[in-house]
């Protein structure tokens, strides 16, 4: 956990609203990201204040590791609920048209962090294999270590590492670029600009453990 937010804990476990607001203004535009992938973009806010609610309740006895990891297992756990309780799975078919706009880098990983915060990129995200697309999000989207993804999913560090790792190159196949040239991505912060949303919903599948 960064200092920063480190301090930020530790003063919102005290009482100040504005360190929980800080808190907030973090994790919310990643978070919303990883919710529209698993739940789709109109049940997402809901789950995500859901998260926020739980968050908010259970911070008093948050005893450190890494906050990230703390408050994106709640967001896992409701969005896992909620699938059961819809007991479907959405799917948003990604027109061809879209798709290849994203197309053309060379590094898949950039392309894809560049792309990221569009509705279609959420989407191509979403339609790998769960364990790939859920390693892929919490890598690139929320900004995790291998290893604290791997707490998160209940999985090691290098079965991340190898989800994230496959998933990219699913990805390089839809966007017609040459397999060998990706990697494992790079996490990135987990505060980027927040995506807007359709009504449509992305393709997810509920991820055992």
């Amino acid at each position: 956990m960064s200092g920063e937010l480190s301090r930020a804990v530790e003063a919102a476990q005290a009482g100040d609203e504005e360190a929980f607001r800080f808190l907030y203004r973090s994790l919310q535009p990643g978070l919303l990201r990883y919710l529209t992938a698993l739940v789709g973009a109109d049940a997402a806010e809901d789950v995500a204040s859901e998260t926020w609610l739980q968050v908010a309740r259970d911070l008093p006895n948050f005893s450190g590791g890494e906050f990230r990891a703390w408050a994106v297992t709640i967001a896992r756990n409701r969005a896992m609920d909620h699938l059961r309780r819809q007991r479907r799975r959405p799917a948003l078919p990604v027109p061809v048209q879209e798709l290849s706009e994203l197309a053309g880098d060379a590094d898949t990983a950039e392309r894809a962090g560049e792309s990221i915060g569009t509705e279609a990129a959420l989407a191509m995200i979403a339609s790998l294999p769960p364990r790939e697309a859920e390693a892929v999000l919490l890598r690139a989207v929320v900004g995790l270590d291998a290893e604290t993804a791997g707490r998160v999913l209940g999985r090691r560090a290098g079965a991340v590492r190898t989800a994230a790792h496959r998933g990219l190159r699913r990805l390089a196949l839809m966007l017609g670029q040459p397999t060998q040239e990706c990697d494992e991505p790079a996490a990135t912060p987990a505060t980027p600009p927040l995506p807007r949303t359709g009504s449509q919903t992305p393709h997810a599948e509920p991820v055992d453990g």
